[in-house]
């Protein structure tokens, strides 16, 4: 089972929409891949919506954008935007 992940306060940015900050122009993304030790399968059930929710919430409170990410049993996706 995969859970997605999404904040309720995030927005999904386009590929053609760029953040702009006086004089530069700038997107900066990132894929980020955690996985278990050995690959075991540990994030299922209230782990796996514990750990949905601390990294939604530590996103909200970097300003750092979840475009995409899922939490799967033995890893994590997340493709992400951030400010420099």
């Amino acid at each position: 089972m995969h859970l997605a992940l999404a904040s309720k306060n995030s927005y999904i940015c386009l590929m053609s929409e760029q953040r702009t900050n006086g004089h530069t122009v700038l997107r900066l993304t990132a894929h980020i891949v955690w996985s278990t030790k050995y690959r075991y399968s540990i994030l299922e059930g209230d782990i796996q919506q514990r750990c949905r929710t601390i990294l939604v919430q530590v996103c909200d409170a970097e300003e750092v954008v979840i475009l995409k990410g899922v939490v799967s049993k033995d890893h994590i996706h997340m493709h992400i935007e951030y400010h420099p």
